[in-house]
């Protein structure tokens, strides 16, 4: 399985070599987690929820961020590289601030990647970009 974007009119499956990969694979159209009905928030949260559980943050509740879900997917674009993405870096400052959990304030202030920067130009930006801890 490969998974990217917009691989049809990518030169992946240009020339010799891109005729053997797109012999190889199928192309599944995707696009980010809606927002308009329930079936769309019960997969939405189920996401969440599957992300959340692999967490291994020793003072991190459960279902903190499944009551986040509207935020997170308004955050992210319903994006889920761009949601997974963002909870991760959140899940490293809390291990690296010793708080063990994952707060909103902690998820405001992470920069989002560019794939929801490029989609949604018009979302703010973090209130202060992390900066990379010294070595």
């Amino acid at each position: 399985m490969l998974a990217g974007l917009d691989v049809e009119t990518s030169s992946l499956f240009q020339g010799t070599r891109g005729q053997q990969i797109a012999g190889r694979y199928k192309v599944i159209p995707s696009r980010p987690f809606g927002h308009k009905n329930g079936t769309d928030k019960e997969s939405r949260q189920a996401l969440v929820v599957t992300t959340e559980n692999s967490l291994r943050l020793h003072a991190h509740r459960p279902g903190t961020l499944v009551a986040m879900t509207d935020y997170l997917h308004e955050r992210t674009g319903g994006l889920i590289g761009s949601l997974s993405q963002l909870i991760r870096e959140a899940a490293v400052d809390a291990i690296d601030s010793g708080t063990e959990k994952i707060t909103k304030r902690m998820l405001d202030d992470i920069e989002l990647d560019h794939a929801v920067q490029k989609t949604r130009p018009d979302r703010p930006r973090a209130k202060c970009a992390r900066r990379p801890k010294a070595a």
